[in-house]
């Protein structure tokens, strides 16, 4: 075996974290969804090429080239894509990105493994499923920011959320990727091979593939809407805006709270002189009322005059402070004569941001720790409410980027999903952008519409389709008010729950088990 050219073998490496760069593209704000599969297709021909350049140097464990080749694609995508996080702290901003950049070195190592199977295109692009099913929940609940799913918010791919979650259009992405590096390698190998006979084995193999990478789209564009269409209510989202971008926004309670209750008002007004329809509901965003109205009377008395100025209950996104350092992140039904009402308090809570773990010995080490105040504390019932006669699924923030999360708040009767959040901190990061992508795939997936009532924007209305029909603009004082028609029943996600994840991440890493003991089975017949 002729040995590489010196140098050579850095070459996969190299265009590795290029590649872990182009895939920040195909997420917003810039949207080139169809990087991603490119992308995927790049990791894949760098993993087996660092694999195979390393066997033809000698060395032991091809593998472990191609699992550098992971880390350095990881450190390039999570470093750009994560880049938000710096409006929290540079240093906070670094841990995470090298931390969740470690998720890639497995998947680069398992990548190449599977490579020397018959079906290398379908395990291939199974492992990403397994590695963001893993990033996903561990440690500390996990984080699910950057998912390849969350590319294909509006695609040819999205359809498929409706059939088996986020993980389902992560694995057509990935097998699309995955397709078209098995085409580009069985183009060279004709090249290079020159016999005929061989030519037409691995273009039959390649056509297969490209037609299972066709079909598995083409099965979610066909699947009509699984949720039933109700009665059309009118609703309202509001969006009151924050005094100023970043942290600070945090201790600025009573301006935010009075800028949601002038929007409220201005609104109510609108309506009372009939150019605007009488909503059934309003929402809030989270952190609307960052007092809590329990242990205030002016913030008590002031979301029970919203209410009373729109004749009808408001969702109030508030804190309720539980003492010793402790509170809630709550949603509360306020009705404009009873006053507070059902709740939903946040059940996946940010660690570092919204609770510190380990406190007592990290602020130790860490000074900066000490800017947030107090531990919240997480709810533990889905956020199945009623206002204004709407049954609403309530999610919180962060939560709407967890499958678990937001499925168990969707039952048959729930008929809008809404969302609450506070996307100050963010502002002009491109965060709000990412998470209204990933609202979008959630429409899809539960088969329901979507109000989105964001403190500074993006608020918005989502179709069950995925479509945006309303999207305001950041740090602008806006109401997103639309006639919704409820849809109620489940979809075939909503059914099956976590399995199809499960059942594909099963599926990848017995794969890799089958590839690592393929190799050393064939190291020893050298």
């Amino acid at each position: 075996m002729r040995k590489p050219r010196p140098g050579l073998h850095w070459l996969p490496q190299l265009a590795a974290i290029a590649l872990g760069f182009l895939l920040v593209a195909a997420f917003p704000p810039i949207g080139w969804w169809w990087l991603a599969p490119i992308s995927v297709a790049g990791f894949v021909l760098c993993a087996h090429n660092a694999a195979r350049l390393r066997a033809r140097r000698g060395l032991r464990r091809p593998a472990v080239a191609a699992a550098w080749c992971g880390l350095w694609f990881g450190l390039g995508f999570c470093f750009l894509s994560f880049k938000w996080v710096t409006t929290v702290g540079t240093d906070a901003w670094i841990v995470l990105a090298i931390v969740e950049a470690f998720y890639f070195v497995p998947l680069g190592a398992a990548t190449a493994a599977v490579g020397r199977l018959r079906g290398a295109v379908l395990w291939q692009a199974l492992l990403w499923v397994a590695e963001e099913a893993l990033r996903d929940r561990w440690p500390l609940q996990g984080f699910s920011w950057g998912r390849l799913a969350f590319s294909q918010s509006h695609t040819v791919l999205t359809p498929l959320a409706a059939l088996g979650g986020a993980p389902l259009v992560t694995f057509a992405t990935a097998l699309v990727g995955t397709t078209l590096a098995a085409v580009l390698l069985t183009a060279y190998h004709v090249l290079r091979s020159g016999t005929e006979t061989s030519a037409r084995r691995a273009l039959s193999a390649a056509a297969g593939w490209v037609v299972l990478a066709v079909l598995v789209p083409l099965a979610g564009i066909l699947t009509p809407l699984q949720t039933t269409a109700e009665k059309p209510v009118q609703l309202a989202a509001i969006q009151g805006n924050v005094p100023r971008t970043g942290l600070d926004a945090y201790g600025q309670a009573s301006a935010v709270l009075d800028n949601h209750l002038n929007v409220t008002e201005q609104y109510a007004a609108e309506v009372a002189a009939g150019k605007l329809p009488q909503p059934a509901a309003v929402f809030w965003p989270e952190d609307s009322d960052d007092v809590d109205p329990f242990q205030d009377p002016i913030a008590y008395a002031a979301l029970t005059q919203a209410a009373q100025s729109v004749h009808t209950q408001v969702l109030v996104g508030t804190v309720v402070l539980l003492g010793k350092g402790q509170a809630r992140n709550e949603g509360i039904v306020w009705d404009p004569v009873t006053g507070p009402g059902a709740t939903y308090a946040k059940r996946h809570l940010v660690p570092f941001g919204e609770y510190i773990p380990y406190r007592s010995l990290l602020t130790r080490y860490i000074s900066e720790l000490g800017r947030v105040p107090r531990d919240d504390v997480p709810g533990d019932k889905p956020g199945m409410l009623t206002v204004g006669g709407v049954r609403i699924a309530d999610v919180i923030c962060f939560e709407v980027a967890y499958d678990d999360t937001v499925r168990s708040s969707v039952n048959s009767q729930t008929g809008v999903l809404v969302v609450q959040t506070n996307n100050a901190t963010y502002g002009w990061s491109g965060q709000p952008e990412q998470q209204l992508a990933i609202t979008q795939l959630r429409a899809v997936e539960h088969g329901r519409p979507v109000m989105i009532a964001a403190t500074s924007g993006i608020s918005g209305y989502i179709t069950p389709d995925g479509n945006i029909r309303q999207e305001t603009k950041q740090f602008t004082p806006a109401v997103v008010a639309a006639e919704v028609t409820p849809r109620t029943g489940l979809t075939l996600a909503d059914r099956v729950g976590a399995w199809p994840e499960l059942a594909m991440a099963a599926a990848a890493l017995a794969a890799w088990a089958l590839g690592v003991a393929r190799a050393k089975r064939d190291s020893k017949l050298r």
